[in-house]
């Protein structure tokens, strides 16, 4: 057997998240799709970095599966992406060690959020960024990421849905807030990520920037480890899984 890594981009927009689901159209679900045209019908199970919602997009995604095929690496990402729809394509293929898992040995994820912070809507903006046409002081949000670097209990930056069991304790390498024109880029790369955090944390964020918080209330609502305390979690379209990095 050959084991195979692909580092994969897709449009979100038009997907019910990656996870494989019945009847819906999922990232998950075309890979296999794919691989199992190429196998003539035999049914290749694909494993990925982690999942993404419906609407989230993918800049540098990775999965890996194994094959009783040896093909030319080249020729894999040909045939992978004759076959994918126009929203999911194969950036690069490569062999991986037996003992490679495209999840489990995840040493840091990146993701990256936009906020599109003007009055006045931007249909072409629609699906990539979130539109948020109020005031923001970026100063205040700046200092606001510093307080939430470092490791952490994220439990009150979790999605309460969050099926997950065990520790809720995150290290996050790097919160930053930066504006080019009336764009927001908000950057968190960590050890790993629970589910929703990014779109809680900057939900928070934008509080701050509203000044419906203070920087300062972050190291409480850390430590009071409580959901509820936070607002609405914000839209899946600003979203994008930048990259994941391995050993």
């Amino acid at each position: 057997m050959e084991k195979i890594k692909c580092i994969i981009s897709y449009d979100g927009t038009n997907f019910s998240g990656f996870q494989i689901q019945p009847k819906k159209r999922t990232v998950h679900g075309e890979l296999e799709k794919a691989l199992q045209t190429i196998h003539k019908g035999e049914h290749i199970r694909i494993h990925a970095s982690g999942r993404t919602d419906t609407g989230v997009h993918a800049i540098a995604q990775t999965i890996h599966f194994d094959t009783p095929y040896d093909i030319p690496l080249e020729n894999w990402k040909r045939a992978l992406n004759t076959l994918l729809p126009d929203d999911l394509y194969v950036r690069e293929v490569e062999g991986a060690p037996t003992s490679f898992h495209a999840r489990y040995d995840v040493l840091e994820k990146e993701y990256r959020y936009y906020v599109w912070n003007e009055r006045e809507k931007d249909v072409f903006k629609h699906n990539y960024a979130y539109q948020f046409p109020y005031d923001l002081d970026l100063d205040e949000i700046q200092r606001a990421c510093r307080y939430l670097e470092g490791e952490h209990d994220f439990t009150t930056f979790s999605s309460a849905k969050a099926t997950t069991k065990g520790s809720k304790i995150r290290t996050l390498y790097q919160v930053t807030c930066t504006k080019r024109g009336s764009e927001l880029e908000f950057i968190f790369r960590g050890s790993g990520f629970l589910y929703n955090m990014v779109r809680i944390i900057v939900g928070a964020m934008l509080d701050v920037g509203q000044g419906r918080r203070h920087p300062e209330d972050m190291v409480q609502l850390l430590e009071q480890k409580d959901r509820q305390l936070l607002g609405e979690t914000v839209p899946p379209q600003g979203l994008y899984l930048w990259n994941v990095r391995y050993k």
